[in-house]
């Protein structure tokens, strides 16, 4: 299949006029020679182009050609459009071939998805590739084709003139421009294929709805796509009623003066249409087809679209819009679009009983060209109440009329609605505490009608039942959120729940302590706790929660004990324990020896001063008999093992200092001497 248009005849390309050129040109005017009125491409169609009427509009930015990052420097000169959108994603590939030799034609593809197609002047990032070689003969995109884009350049370069394939997106919308930069050329072909991308709608040509208007004698038919302008007969020949008693006398649309599809079309009746259904019938028309989209698919002949009409009467309302939870205004749907200035501003030809008092302050519709298809009475003050309400309209009782959009009458009639109470998602709970967990019932009351809860405990899975039995840890935080609806309207309650109540048993102490000192024992135990007891080894206890400082006895040797806290909750029956190891050392005064043996046999096996306890801002260092730094720490209970870096050292003699503060006396003490490594 092919499709004609018509083009100016291309000479031969001078490089210079693809720069500031516009202003010799006329403005383009041709359908298809601009953005808004490109063709519509189908991806199985060949376009010829013959004629290409000389134009240009604004200047193009070209991707690593224009001056500037947002310059625009290139000419859209002598263009055509051409407009088409991608149904599967995939590679586009496509041919321009010229018509005669010696002819250059440049191209760019946009994605004009979402936007105003004129965006193609002043959204840079709107292009997708393209290629401005100057070279002459066939250009487009192909599997072989180079991945940037060619900038202009003289015929004799034989620069590149094919880009590489470019990705489509499903769904997006393209724009791709063809143009020659002088004003006479023999015009061009442009097909596509080579690509994996569909541009071709599969959808078949149909109409959808037929609406006529007040006297029966217009009808306006919605097709489900675009349908050539050129399909279409205007003496209306497609079309047929059924039963018959009209025939179709004239056929036309708002679009085609400045396009090439339509969607919608106004067919002219010779006489009236008789109240009843009828059926608007497609037949070949007089120019030899029926109604054909982009890739020239028809509406098969014979088919069919049945639709009411009625001589207008007065009406009656159709119903009244479903109240959301407290409304502040009613909707009034009629059959037929209500003229907008008909109604009453005030809504005095309306009003409104029930449970509650409720006064209406304005009436007004959605107004569209002085045609509403609803009329919206605003109230007073909000319905906060649950109950059946009744619209009474009295049209006319304040001396103006409310008319149709065929000047019909609305008449009197009475509409009852039903409003819901508003909700509250307050919940109780209750909790029964455990040693190590706790169970908590949570409740709805399930008051003002509510059908519908959605629990979120934590960010747990959603539970939808009013009432719900869950298990936490005993010490916990727990966020807890319910959702309630009667299916009008919604409420939203959260709540944090602190849980503390597990006995859990802690305390700090020191584990090494001096034979004259007292230990003193921190109690940090948590959770809710009725009685503590203390066992010092087995010398003393203690049922206090924090006990007094404790003497263990004096042996004069290293002792070792055992302390050790019980937490008690009488009510819940529960307890915890803990227990810690106390060295209480023989001495603490703070002296060095003179020698030792790092043979691992597990006597004298490490160098260091002992009992330094006391000592403060402590800081020991050895060196060997070349002033070497052996061993160094800050840490008293950080011993030297008689290696140097990892390596083992022989007998000798090494030198040590020591430096502190006496934690008792506060007095800075400084000490130094020697000690034999023995082997």
């Amino acid at each position: 299949m092919k499709m004609f248009f018509t083009s100016k005849i291309f000479g031969v390309l001078f490089y210079l006029s693809l720069f500031n050129g516009a202003a010799l040109s006329q403005t383009c005017t041709t359908p298809g020679q601009t953005p808004s009125t490109a063709f519509p491409v189908c991806g199985t169609t060949t376009f010829i182009q013959t004629t290409v009427p000389a134009c240009s509009t604004n200047d193009l930015f070209v991707p690593g050609c224009s001056n500037g990052t947002g310059g625009a420097a290139y000419q859209n000169k002598n263009p055509f459009f051409y407009k088409f959108t991608c149904y599967v994603s995939g590679t586009l590939g496509f041919r321009i071939t010229p018509s005669a030799d010696f002819e250059d034609y440049d191209w760019q593809l946009y994605d004009i998805t979402g936007q105003n197609p004129n965006a193609i002047f002043t959204n840079n990032s709107l292009v997708v590739t393209g290629n401005w070689s100057g070279t002459y003969g066939p250009t487009g995109a192909s599997a072989s084709g180079v991945n940037y884009i060619n900038c202009a350049s003289v015929p004799t370069n034989n620069e590149p003139t094919f880009a590489q394939m470019p990705m489509l997106i499903a769904g997006h919308e393209y724009l791709l421009m063809v143009s020659h930069f002088t004003d006479t050329q023999s015009g061009y072909s442009l097909s596509f294929g080579g690509g994996t991308a569909v541009i071709t709608d599969p959808k078949i040509p149909a109409m959808i709805s037929v609406t006529p208007d007040c006297n029966g004698q217009v009808l306006n038919l919605k097709l489900n796509k675009d349908i050539r302008c050129n399909s279409l007969s205007a003496n209306g020949s497609e079309f047929s009623i059924s039963p018959s008693g009209t025939t179709a006398t004239g056929a036309t649309t708002t679009i085609c003066s400045a396009g090439f599809v339509f969607d919608e079309v106004v067919i002219t009746l010779t006489a009236p249409l008789t109240s009843g259904t009828h059926q608007l019938v497609i037949n070949t028309g007089s120019d030899g087809n029926t109604l054909l989209d982009v890739c020239g698919n028809n509406i098969a002949p014979g088919q069919s679209i049945s639709f009411d009409y009625f001589i207008p009467q007065p009406i009656l309302a159709d119903s009244i819009g479903k109240a959301p939870c407290t409304p502040d205004s009613i909707l009034i749907y009629y059959p037929k679009k209500i003229k907008c200035s008909s109604i009453s501003p005030t809504g005095s030809d309306f009003s409104i009983s029930g449970p509650t008092p409720v006064t209406i302050i304005s009436a007004s519709g959605n107004c569209i060209n002085d045609e509403s298809k609803y009329i919206v009475l605003k109230l007073g003050s909000t319905i906060y109440t649950k109950g059946l309400y009744t619209v009474s309209i009295q049209p006319g009782i304040d001396g103006s009329p409310i008319f149709d959009v065929c000047g019909q009458p609305i008449l009197p009639q009475s509409l009852p609605f039903i409003t819901a109470d508003t909700v509250s998602a307050l919940f109780t709970y209750t909790t029964k505490f455990g040693c190590q967990r706790d169970t908590l019932s949570f409740s709805h009351d399930g008051a003002h009608d509510v059908n519908y809860w959605n629990w979120i405990f934590n960010t747990g899975t959603p539970v939808t039942t009013r009432t719900h039995t869950i298990i936490f840890p005993a010490t916990s935080t727990n966020d807890i959120q319910l959702i309630v609806s009667n299916g009008v309207c919604s409420d939203t309650a959260t709540n944090t729940i602190v849980l503390d109540n597990e006995v859990k048993a802690a305390f700090t102490m020191p584990d090494v302590i001096c034979p004259e000192d007292q230990l003193q024992v921190n109690n940090i135990s948590t959770g809710q706790i009725d009685a503590w007891r203390w066992n010092f080894d087995i010398i003393a206890s203690s049922n206090l929660k924090d006990p007094l400082p404790f003497l263990f006895p004096n042996n004069n040797k290293e002792a070792y004990y055992t302390v050790k806290l019980v937490a008690f909750n009488f009510t819940l029956g529960c307890s915890d324990s803990t227990r810690k190891t106390l060295t209480v050392l023989d001495h603490c005064f703070i002296d060095v020896p003179t020698a030792f043996t790092p043979n691992n046999d597990g006597l004298n096996d490490y160098f260091w001063p002992h009992n330094a306890l006391k000592a403060d801002n402590y800081e020991f260092k050895v060196y060997n008999r070349w002033g070497q730094l052996v061993f160094a720490t800050t840490d008293w209970r950080k011993k030297w093992d008689g290696r140097i870096n990892g390596a083992v050292q022989t007998t000798g003699v090494f030198v040590w200092m020591l430096s502190y503060i006496h934690r008792d006396t506060k007095q800075p003490v400084f000490r130094k001497g020697t000690v034999t490594l023995i082997r």
